[in-house]
């Protein structure tokens, strides 16, 4: 049967039925009686339910330590934020030396690997230590989300062929069979055949995009943003709000080709999102469709440029070099017509509606409203957008749904900023992490050092970054320090044998901010799984390995043998 992506399998339609899977925001759980009538039960060590980085990390991990492991992915792309979400890596500046974990390191060098030995490099770009296809800004790797599929694809297929690795594309986990504090089943169903199948393993992780299991399981969980009063953080709101989280968004590759006409039909929302101007506090910088937003870390306005066929205008960002993932300047001549970027930027965030407890018909209807926002900013691009000649529009920009991998050239699914996280053994908070908020906590200027955790389970760094929200915040933007990933926030308080391995961590919904990049995501994963190694060959639950001194300095030297960093180089 042939594989569809995800939001087109919610919404296709037939002579028989709309498929619409059940979602996360169910409290249905398996009875045993459920459980014995399943057509097929399959059981590993380890269940991860969600194939984006952390669950691919915490596989590999609990793989190469001689675990078997289910892995099920809503889509037909394991790979998450750089595959079925379409973005290049965002990586903090001294990724290439140290700072991120060896199998982490592993993958980035597949990735290099697989363009030397199968694209027409030039000589210069083969001769390049730290090849970039993309020579973009904002990542020193930003390359296609096929190639990332394969890289990961080949680090998965040793485990395949000897079976310890089942990967279950297109199954979404519905309902989960829960005793006392544990996790005991879980059920998922084929997207594409309506099959159900009952997983079963000692141990669980929650790798989804919006922590799909926390509810299925009844782990306690916080959602939005948490107050001053919650928190004492210096960026925290007077008052909660549960449903204020951070834009999605819809991401799409397009090249250029110049002479050409690839204008899209106008879309059905263009009226709508051409004419918007965001009601944010503080204000936003005019309409959302324009050459211009709100700078981050000011809010004032800032201009940018756009120009497929020119270099950046000084200080002025050329929006098409800013997420680029192939640059034709590195491939042999005649290779590519043109570059390859992908777009997502603040022009096509959407911040209409929250996905996170969304209904399957409210899931729809956000993200089917954000690929307007993305089709109308592709249409004006084509049609209204200014040129430096004067002009408007260039209509030979080209919709690139090969690169993407779907029928409408978007994401397979959204790319996620935020997530339901757990309520965690211990919470990471901006004091933690925060450059101002932790020199007004310690007295002093802390200058480039955040707490040191002595938990430390790996490292990551990223500045505190959340876009606009749903409760019509802008940008919240400003310096965090390089910092350490506590075991204690990868700890449930209560649950036994479900962890967490993705945005559903013990952040806060500033901390969030710098915890959410594709490295740290890897990190957390890596050390989950091995976590749950490390606890099933002491036969004892993961919390404990925390709260035993001698057990975490042993889990501590565990990991580091096998290539995980705790602590940033002094």
């Amino acid at each position: 049967m042939k594989r569809r992506n995800f939001i087109e399998l919610l919404t296709v339609t037939s002579s028989a039925a709309v498929v619409s899977p059940a979602f996360a925001n169910s409290s249905l759980k398996i009875s045993p009686t459920d459980v014995n009538n399943a057509k097929a039960v399959l059981s590993a060590d380890v269940v991860i339910a969600g194939g984006g980085l952390g669950g691919c990390a915490a596989a590999l991990a609990a793989l190469r330590n001689n675990l078997t492991v289910i892995l099920t992915e809503q889509t037909d792309w394991i790979g998450g934020q750089l595959t079925q979400q379409g973005v290049p890596p965002d990586e903090h500046p001294w990724i290439e030396t140290h700072g991120a974990t060896q199998l982490y390191r592993n993958f980035r060098k597949g990735v290099r690997d697989y363009y030397i030995n199968n694209y027409p490099l030039t000589d210069e770009s083969k001769s390049k230590e730290f090849f970039n296809p993309g020579d973009a800004p904002v990542s020193a790797l930003c390359h296609e989300p096929r190639v990332a599929l394969a890289v990961l694809q080949s680090m998965m297929d040793p485990y395949l062929s000897s079976k310890n690795l089942t990967i279950l594309l297109e199954h979404q986990v519905t309902r989960a069979q829960v005793a006392g504090d544990e996790v005991k089943a879980l059920e998922a169903v084929d997207l594409v055949t309506g099959e159900q199948l009952i997983l079963k393993a000692p141990f669980f992780v929650d790798a989804t995009e919006l922590g799909d299991l926390l509810p299925m399981t009844g782990t306690e969980f916080i959602t939005g943003a948490e107050s001053k009063v919650q928190t004492k953080e210096l960026h925290a709101p007077v008052k909660p709000d549960p449903n204020n989280v951070q834009s999605f968004n819809m991401p799409f590759a397009m090249d250029y080709v110049p002479g050409g006409n690839f204008v899209i039909p106008k879309p059905k929302e263009y009226d709508y999102w051409r004419n918007l101007v965001p009601k944010l506090t503080p204000k936003w910088s005019g309409k959302l469709l324009d050459l211009a937003y709100s700078k981050p870390a000011t809010l004032v306005r800032k201009e940018l440029a756009f120009d497929p066929t020119g270099p950046n205008a000084g200080d002025t960002l050329n929006l098409w070099h800013y997420r680029r993932i192939i640059s034709k300047s590195n491939f042999k001549p005649g290779t590519y017509a043109g570059d390859i970027t992908v777009v997502n930027w603040p022009q096509n965030d959407y911040f209409e509606g929250n996905l996170i407890g969304a209904t399957p018909e409210q899931f729809v209807h956000h993200v089917n409203r954000a690929k307007q926002l993305s089709l109308s900013l592709l249409y004006w691009l084509q049609t209204e957008a200014p040129r430096p000649d004067g002009g408007h529009g260039w209509p030979g920009l080209r919709l690139r749904a090969d690169v993407m991998g779907t029928r409408d050239g978007l994401s397979k699914y959204p790319y996620i900023r935020e997530s339901r996280r757990i309520k965690a053994v211990f919470t990471i908070l901006e004091e933690h992490v925060g450059q101002d908020n932790r020199a007004q906590i310690t007295g002093k200027n802390t200058g480039n050092t955040s707490a040191d955790f002595y938990d430390s389970v790996g490292i990551g760094y990223y500045h505190i970054d959340l876009h606009p929200s749903t409760a019509g915040n802008n940008y919240i933007d400003f310096e965090s320090m390089p910092f350490q990933i506590p075991l204690g926030a990868l700890l449930p308080r209560r649950m036994k044998n479900l962890l967490p391995a993705n945005k559903n961590i013990g952040t806060t919904h500033i901390t969030n901010g710098c915890y959410r990049l594709h490295p740290v995501e890897w990190s957390i994963g890596e050390a989950v799984g091995m976590l749950i190694t490390y606890a099933m060959s002491k036969k004892v639950i993961p919390r404990a390995v925390r709260e035993q001194p001698g057990m975490l300095q042993e889990f501590q030297e565990f990991i580091h043998s096998q290539g995980i960093e705790t602590k940033w180089p002094a």
